[in-house]
């Protein structure tokens, strides 16, 4: 997989697509907001609009680390780790962690994504994606995220829309 200069969040297909110069090189399934679109601090909504990767948290951590406040927690997930902790919010094995670029929008005050900590981070494979489920951020499976890290350098950007892209969602990857 080639370098990605822009990554495309589709809300309406659960998906997210992956481009380098204009084309499409991935598709992979994700987890917004159970709660919707929206860009007010304390809303568990995922956020509209223009963004980039502002931090990239996790490179040479193990498959499946745990990570809380964006530090690992020196705990790797296991099914016996997940049955100790019903009902936790597992952000694991990388953080790809986001900034609004749209001032009033999903930038500053009450809707800024940075200061909302708002990420696209693995999750457990057992959680189903292709659904919202979340609490505001974009979830995908850790093996999905391992593969996608490396390719997604600081500053790429990102658009996360509630549009559906069904030209996307059949179109070959190049």
């Amino acid at each position: 997989m080639a370098t990605l200069d822009h990554l495309h969040i589709s809300i309406a297909d659960q998906q997210l697509y992956g481009f380098c110069q204009g084309r499409l090189r991935c598709r992979l399934p994700v987890s917004t907001a159970l709660n919707g679109a929206g860009e007010r601090n304390g809303s568990g909504c995922t956020p509209r609009g223009r963004h980039v990767v502002r931090a990239r948290i996790g490179d040479g951590l193990p498959a499946g680390a745990v990570l809380r406040g964006r530090r690992w927690t020196g705990e790797t997930w296991t099914p016996e780790l997940h049955e100790q902790h019903p009902g936790r919010d597992w952000i694991l094995s990388r953080i790809l962690w986001l900034s609004g670029c749209e001032p009033g929008f999903n930038r500053l005050g009450a809707v800024d994504t940075f200061r909302r900590y708002i990420y696209l981070h693995g999750t457990p494979d057992r959680e189903p994606l292709g659904v919202p489920l979340s609490h505001g951020c974009v979830r995908l499976h850790s093996a999905d995220l391992l593969e996608l890290f490396p390719q997604v350098p600081a500053g790429c950007s990102v658009q996360i829309e509630e549009d559906s892209r069904p030209d996307w969602a059949t179109a070959p990857l190049e």
